[in-house]
């Protein structure tokens, strides 16, 4: 499995940006893929999940403002991100867990699952 993230870069407060992860050997019937984020000092943080069956799940606190989607032909996996915080400033990390099972809110609350991870991508969002 390989994932490979892109799209970060530097915006506003208020700004939007879309994060891509290209994702090989990645068996969209029994993977369930996820955005995680992690932020200088802090551990990572879920951010969304999407399962097997397309089912998607947010933490609360980008609720209604990120929407992961996936494009399972080109095999990638998105996040967009919309009304921009400073607090959500961090490296995003796309991830990958063998789990023809779960769902995406179960995936959320359970990171331990998610053993492949891309490089990361820098987002930083200023004031």
């Amino acid at each position: 499995v390989q994932l490979v993230e892109s799209g970060g870069g530097s915006v506003q407060a208020g700004g939007s940006l879309r994060l891509s992860c290209a994702t090989s050997g990645v068996d969209n019937k029994n993977y369930c893929l996820a955005w995680f984020r992690q932020s200088p000092g802090k551990e990572h943080e879920p951010v969304a999940t999407i399962d097997s069956d397309g089912i998607t799940a947010y933490t609360d606190s980008i609720q209604g403002r990120f929407t992961i989607g996936q494009d399972k032909p080109k095999n990638t996996l998105y996040l967009d991100m919309n009304r921009l915080q400073p607090e959500d400033t961090a490296m995003y990390y796309c991830a990958a867990a063998w789990a023809p099972s779960i769902s995406a809110i179960q995936a959320l609350g359970a990171p331990i699952l998610f053993g492949f991870w891309g490089q990361g991508t820098q987002v930083t969002v200023s004031s």
